[in-house]
């Protein structure tokens, strides 16, 4: 199969991410003798400064690893909580029927900063100032723009200059936005991670006092304060078309720290697939494994219809789940025995027939009601129009656009594996912080303002994030770390890779880059929450027989650009070989290894 970039072969190491600057700087913390997991850091804190569109310090981190060794994955929260003073309540009384994409009512705890230093203190080697460093001179020196950069800040131009003038004071230097190949810095962000390693370094201690200590900082120290004050004294512009202040606090950020727990997993053959929790959408992805296994899904043509209809119409059932059933664990009695269950999929795969399925229909779990009436009905009309909050000029009068993500992967020689999807904390998300030079993000969207769902919003709950890492195991040893941006669409295209290598033979550059797809189908994640029923988006490399008879199944085909599916990376180890490719989709991501 044609290949845009070779596979990475090696023992040493590999790195692969959404940017090269950010792979180039991990793999510079494995050549200094850092382990993955301080790659893993020293790569998403340079994330958060070359790709401010897509991350940046105040969003969140899932992150999914093996520590070499050791028997069990791990997964790590990074997903901040609801704030205390947030109600369904507090929204009906200001007339709101959905958490609005952007502004300060759509912030949760920023979780990134926390989960990051969780990393480094108890799996890293490293100090803060080894993995922040390179971080902090992208924002200090400068970093070449990429064009989506500067096409994100013109598209809220409007908004930043109206609205949210400290973010214009970051993005608009001199009233422009910075043009693609130019040096663009972030001196005030540069700024705060100076003075947080200068009180990190100067109070002295081991490497894990140190990061304690900057823990504390971020969480109840200047950091928080400077949050808090934002929040009191600010009223903005949101997606709703009026200003609100958030409902955010200090207490928020010094009541809650990032986690450690166990993944769930489902066994496809030889193959064990480890995924976040149900306050993930990470279990869809092993439930269209278990709806597809057993299909012969591996004799079906990569781009042919009968592969894209199975794998469509799964996805349409665990989406439907999804919708029915996640939620934060620590507030929802989520069914995942029966949902990953072989009898349960059984039953459910009953419903894939020779045509394109209507309606959003979970399945049927005795002795519970499943409730998804919320995410079906059309609020303020927003529902009506999928076009709302996603183009001009909405985006440019109230900042909702569809923000995006990133993601890196990394294996190091020990066999230490990591794989981690930070977002949050976009530039179009919320007004920048003055004094802090980051703003934070929108995660509260994916909260419904309905009791009846299980992802209803509640003070201290975990919004159920699209955020989706994977690692999968091959006869019981940790085999391959992967991912990818893209929001409601991560556990689809993350599912391709993994079908393409496992039952059709592709090595990993192969499985990134073969023709992609995705469908729509069901209620999305992200403000005003639409839908389009039967909507199924191919690639342009799908031959037209395919996409003939697709429709002819009822599909409601778009074809897109020939390469604009997905921004997966992943890495891969067999043996003592150690594999690592990188999407070419938008000429940013690379991995890097030797």
């Amino acid at each position: 199969m044609f290949t845009t970039r070779p596979e990475l072969l090696g023992t040493f190491g590999m790195v692969a991410s959404t940017h090269w600057l950010a792979t180039a700087t991990g793999m510079a913390i494995l050549e200094k003798g850092g382990n993955a997991f301080d790659a893993a850091v020293a790569t998403g804190l340079a994330l958060q400064v070359v790709e401010p569109h897509l991350n940046g310090p105040g969003g969140d981190m899932p992150g999914i690893f093996h520590v070499a060794g050791e028997d069990a994955p791990r997964v790590i929260c990074g997903q901040g909580p609801a704030p205390a003073a947030a109600t369904i309540g507090v929204f009906e009384d200001l007339g709101l029927d959905l958490v609005p994409g952007s502004g300060l009512l759509c912030a949760v705890v920023p979780g990134a900063f926390d989960s990051w230093m969780l990393l480094l203190r108890n799996y890293g080697t490293m100090g803060l100032a080894d993995v922040l460093s390179p971080a902090l001179g992208f924002a200090q020196n400068g970093y070449p723009v990429v064009g989506r950069i500067t096409a994100t800040i013109e598209t809220v131009r409007d908004l930043f200059e109206q609205e949210w003038p400290s973010s214009a004071a970051v993005y608009l230097p001199g009233g422009r936005a910075p043009s693609p190949g130019s040096l663009f810095s972030n001196r005030t962000l540069a700024a705060t991670w100076s003075r947080l390693l200068a009180e990190v370094e100067a109070g002295g201690g081991s490497r894990e006092a140190r990061i304690d200590r900057a823990r504390a900082i971020w969480s109840q120290g200047w950091i928080a304060e400077s949050i808090d004050r934002f929040f009191r004294t600010s009223e903005v512009m949101d997606a709703s078309g009026r200003r609100h202040r958030g409902l955010l606090a200090g207490d928020d950020l010094a009541r809650w720290q990032a986690t450690i727990e166990a993944p769930l997993s489902y066994d496809y053959g030889r193959y064990t697939v480890c995924k976040c929790g149900p306050w993930s959408q990470g279990p869809v992805l092993l439930q269209q494994l278990a709806l597809l296994d057993g299909m012969g899904i591996g004799d079906a043509d990569p781009v042919g219809p009968e592969f894209v209809h199975l794998v469509v119409e799964a996805a349409k059932l665990a989406f439907a789940d999804r919708e029915a059933w996640y939620g934060d664990p620590d507030f929802v009695d989520v069914p995942v025995e029966v949902l990953l269950s072989r009898a349960y999929a059984e039953r459910r795969r009953a419903a894939i027939g020779p045509a394109a399925a209507t309606g959003v229909h979970p399945g049927a779990i005795e002795g519970r009601t499943a409730r998804i009436e919320h995410a079906l009905r059309n609020r303020s009309g927003l529902a009506a129009s999928p076009a709302m909050g996603t183009g001009e000029p909405t985006v440019a009068r109230i900042g909702a656009m569809a923000g995006d993500t990133v993601h890196l992967d990394i294996i190091d020689r020990a066999g230490n594996m990591i794989s981690c999807t930070p977002s949050g904390g976009w530039l179009q998300s919320s007004p920048v912080i003055p004094e802090l030079g980051f703003c934070l993000g929108n995660r509260g969207q994916m909260f419904w303002l309905d009791a009846a769902s299980p992802s209803a919003l509640e003070p201290g709950k975990r919004p159920r994030t699209t955020l989706s890492p994977s690692l999968a195991l091959k006869d019981g040893e940790p085999w391959m770390v992967f991912g990818t941006p893209g929001g409601d669409q991560q556990d689809q295209w993350s599912l391709l890779l993994f079908l393409h290598r496992v039952e059709h033979a592709m090595n990993l550059q192969e499985a990134i880059d073969a023709p992609a797809f995705h469908t729509e189908h069901f209620p999305s994640s992200f403000w005003p929450r639409s839908r389009s029923d039967r909507k199924l988006v191919l690639e342009g490399r799908f031959p037209a027989a395919t996409v003939r008879e697709l429709e002819r199944r009822g599909h409601v085909v778009e074809s897109g650009e020939d390469w604009s599916e997905g921004r997966l990376t992943a890495a891969a180890r067999e043996g003592a070989v150690l594999k690592a490719a990188a999407n070419p989709r938008g000429m940013q991501g690379y991995a890097a290894g030797r």
